[in-house]
């Protein structure tokens, strides 16, 4: 008989990609680009000329992890409130750059409102309806030129729905005549990717210089996004913002902008990302920030909040304990955060472990800081907890999940407080 050989172990892929070396550009004291990891950003619906309620949502956003804040500038009563929010959220203590969503009329918001234009960190601007015709050069200009005079980042946004559409004709005439003709989807694709580092070229050509401009250029198809951005990033060194725009609700939207978003930052291509969810009425929009760290901690790009690994549950665990535990736990960690976070310096790294049966539960538990292996169907009732490695104790009873919980806050008391050993 023939002896079996012995297996070749293929090295694996160590991770993702090397970030694509960008230039970093300053928003407010948030850097993009460049050597800062990966930033979390969202935008409020609110009426910005509705100072009350945006101040609230951007301090929500801000307090969930959004690193910078997108606002609606688009009349003079929106221009004329953005210094009284940004005020307003200094007093209670939220510093979280604004940056200002412009279209249309940006040029004259700006002009009008200088206090307007000085209290922002960064105007957003898009290249397809910054003007119009004539006069298009010249509204771009004086944009750009308030933005150097007030040292300010500017976002140079292209938009699919938007488009530069004499840009877009341009090139659509040019493809029609060459004698290798490609697809009106590829053309559309190219005439993003110009829009873009034409306009940033503009920008610097006016005295915006490079370490001031961020380039987007957002669309709502998975595999569009990809092919422009990776495109960009292949013609350019500036800092990129990531988006699925459009994305849509619920999990059409987590689960588009995911994977469109985390092919790219694979790539090392993506310096700061959003995640564009359709809110339910009367939803939370705290949950784009949510998924938005999600990603990232998923990923291993950063690190936000513990995490708490759980089963999905099956015909062995027809119990809700451990369902019910993972919630709990994991509710409980959340809503810790904010006062954690200057107690416990490096908890975001914990790993917990929820797991309701036999067959997985202790092995997982055994590899997180500290576990619990709940008893599935027909188990006995009793409750491993495993701390680093080890077993530490049995819980039975009904008083399981909150001695659980108790041991966890011991758990990060000790490791992670004073004369703890966070790593």
């Amino acid at each position: 008989m023939n002896a079996i050989p012995d297996p070749v172990i293929a090295p694996t892929h160590a991770g993702p990609a090397e970030r694509q070396r960008t230039v970093g550009v300053m928003v407010g004291k948030v850097m993009v680009g460049g050597s800062a990891p990966v930033v979390v950003q969202s935008m409020t619906n609110t009426d910005t000329a509705d100072v009350d309620s945006t101040v609230r949502q951007v301090a929500a956003l801000a307090q969930a992890g959004s690193e910078l804040v997108r606002i609606t500038v688009d009349r003079k009563e929106a221009a004329a409130a953005v210094p009284h929010i940004r005020d307003r959220l200094a007093r209670i203590g939220i510093d979280a750059p604004l940056i200002g969503d412009f279209h249309y009329i940006g040029h004259t918001l700006l002009k009008e409102h200088p206090a307007c234009a000085e209290a922002l960190a960064k105007y957003r601007i898009n290249p397809g309806n910054v003007g119009f015709g004539e006069k298009k050069d010249r509204q771009f200009a004086e944009i750009i030129e308030i933005a150097a005079r007030h040292d300010k980042a500017v976002r140079i946004g292209a938009n699919w729905g938007s488009l530069d559409q004499e840009l877009l004709t341009q090139l659509m005439d040019i493809n029609s005549s060459s004698p290798s003709p490609v697809s009106a989807r590829a053309v559309t694709r190219e005439a993003m990717v110009r829009s873009a580092l034409l306009s940033a070229g503009r920008a610097e050509e006016l005295g915006l210089p490079k370490n001031r401009i961020i380039l987007s250029a957002k669309v709502s198809a998975v595999q569009d996004l990809i092919a422009i951005y990776r495109e960009i990033a292949r013609r350019s060194d500036y800092a990129l913002h990531l988006g699925l725009t459009e994305a849509g609700m619920g999990s059409k939207g987590i689960v588009a902008s995911s994977a469109a978003m985390g092919i790219l930052l694979q790539d090392g291509v993506g310096d700061t990302i959003r995640v564009s969810l359709t809110p339910e009425p009367g939803g939370d929009r705290t949950l784009e920030v949510k998924v938005a760290q999600e990603l990232l901690q998923t990923m291993g790009f950063r690190t936000f909040v513990p995490l708490v690994a759980a089963c999905p549950g099956c015909g062995r665990t027809t119990s809700t304990v451990f369902q019910e535990l993972a919630s709990d736990i994991q509710s409980w960690i959340h809503a810790s955060m904010p006062g954690w976070r200057g107690v416990y310096p490096g908890v975001e790294n914990l790993n917990v472990a929820v797991m309701g049966c036999i067959v997985n539960g202790p092995g997982e538990s055994k590899h997180a800081d500290i576990g619990i292996s709940l008893p599935g169907t027909g188990e006995s009732p009793v409750a491993p907890v495993f701390i680093d490695g080890k077993k530490a104790a049995t819980l039975r009873g009904p008083g399981i999940a909150s001695e659980f919980k108790a041991m966890v806050a011991t758990y990060i008391d000790r490791r992670y407080g004073m004369g703890g050993q966070a790593p």
